[in-house]
């Protein structure tokens, strides 16, 4: 099992950004001032799913085989750089690899898209040495957090496009809170956990090690489930499944606790990275906003249909941010990049 104390490839990674972020200080006149850049700030983005904002359309690229990514042209990237313009700060955007699927370790090898569709390079190598600011969330893939989900749900572990099968397909989803808090499920939760801590260690260190003046920002992820989980009792305005479908209620506190977990997570790891990063916290400041949440929803349901669809199929959101969602969520990440920037 991967240990989160730092791998030879990131103490490699981490002397090399020592010494290259030396240089660039010694450039730098003493007492200078930190200010809002005037300039463009050469920016690069990356994640996953909840980063492309998978559910919502039109996509980009539909023309290649990111299309696969279902990247929408309005993902919260887009939504935040036109409101940092705004205020009068540009991003000049080199680059937004974020891939619906990705996990940590795409970061810095090749993603396979579904069904065959190809593949994607490594979202490293949008990285300059010119780069200033890069910004993005992964680590749900890599915990598994699909996985999680159709442990929990008959439904959902019926074929669908979702990926992943359940941890435990003999342990039946009406126990599956019981089963990731005891035994061989704790033990493969705690062994994924271990896994992001390291994973998302090292993208941190990649970072600064192809982009040494890069400042650094982790996006979290937004809250699914609310505290008061008899709200995902009822059907959404206009919805006929619940929410968070058939999950049993009493699992509702389990997958809480679990999201929660990997926020802390994260939040470790831009706390804990070797020159500073930024962590940016959807979890704490969407609890108004969860799939339960009916008519204030920034999740679409796990069931519920998003705005894609492939021939005769439309596309649920399993648990994706909606439009609602995606403008808080680009809210948080402008407000953040706004404050990086002027410090």
């Amino acid at each position: 099992m991967r240990k989160t104390t730092k791998s030879p490839v990131v103490r490699r990674l981490a002397a090399a950004a020592v010494a290259l972020g030396s240089c660039l200080a010694l450039a730098v006149p003493a007492g200078t001032a930190a200010a809002a850049p005037s300039d463009p700030v050469p920016t690069v983005f990356f994640g996953d799913s909840y980063t492309s904002n998978f559910g919502i359309s039109p996509v980009n690229n539909q023309d290649s085989e990111r299309g696969w990514c279902f990247q929408a042209k309005e993902n919260s990237h887009t939504v935040a750089t036109r409101s940092l313009a705004d205020k009068g700060i540009t991003l000049d955007v080199q680059a937004d690899v974020s891939c619906g699927g990705a996990l940590v370790h795409h970061f810095w090898e090749k993603q396979e898209l579904p069904f065959g569709q190809g593949e994607v390079p490594a979202q490293q190598d949008a990285l300059k040495q010119d780069t200033q600011l890069a910004v993005g969330s992964m680590g749900g893939n890599t915990l598994g957090f699909n996985r999680v989900l159709k442990q929990c749900s008959d439904e959902l572990q019926k074929p669908s496009l979702l990926p992943g099968d359940p941890v435990d397909k003999d342990e039946p989803a009406a126990k599956c809170g019981e089963f990731f808090e005891t035994g061989d499920g704790k033990q493969w939760l705690d062994g994924q956990f271990e896994r992001v801590g390291g994973d998302l260690e090292e993208l941190l260190e990649r970072i600064r090690y192809f982009a040494p003046a890069a400042k650094r920002v982790l996006v979290g992820y937004p809250r699914l489930v609310p505290e008061d989980t008899t709200k995902c009792q009822t059907a959404a305005p206009g919805q006929t499944q619940l929410p968070l479908a058939d999950i049993p209620q009493d699992a509702l506190p389990v997958l809480d606790q679990i999201q929660k977990r990997l926020n802390d997570t994260m939040k470790k790891a831009a706390a804990d990275a070797a020159g500073g990063a930024d962590f940016v916290d959807l979890y704490a400041n969407t609890g108004s906003n969860t799939a339960c949440d009916g008519a204030d929803r920034g999740i679409g349901g796990l069931l519920e249909d998003s705005q894609l669809e492939l021939p005769g199929t439309k596309i649920p959101w399993y648990a994706h941010p909606n439009a609602k969602g995606r403008d808080i969520q680009a809210k948080q990440i402008a407000d953040k990049i706004e404050e990086v920037l002027n410090r």
